[in-house]
């Protein structure tokens, strides 16, 4: 199950960096192609304001 970011997300691009599969894009709020997330759980580990989960 992929991950996903919540309303939470202040797009601060910490979480694109960590993605080691480019899954993560810009919006507002940035999104997650469920199709890339391997579900390593980068991304949700290094989120300041814990706006992603599974």
């Amino acid at each position: 199950m992929a991950y996903k970011i919540s309303d939470d997300c202040i797009e601060c691009g910490t979480c694109m960096s960590e993605c080691p599969v480019d899954a993560i894009s810009e919006g507002s709020p940035y999104k997650i192609d469920e199709e890339k997330c391997t579900d390593c759980g980068s991304c949700a580990a290094v989120c300041p304001v814990n706006a992603i989960s599974q």
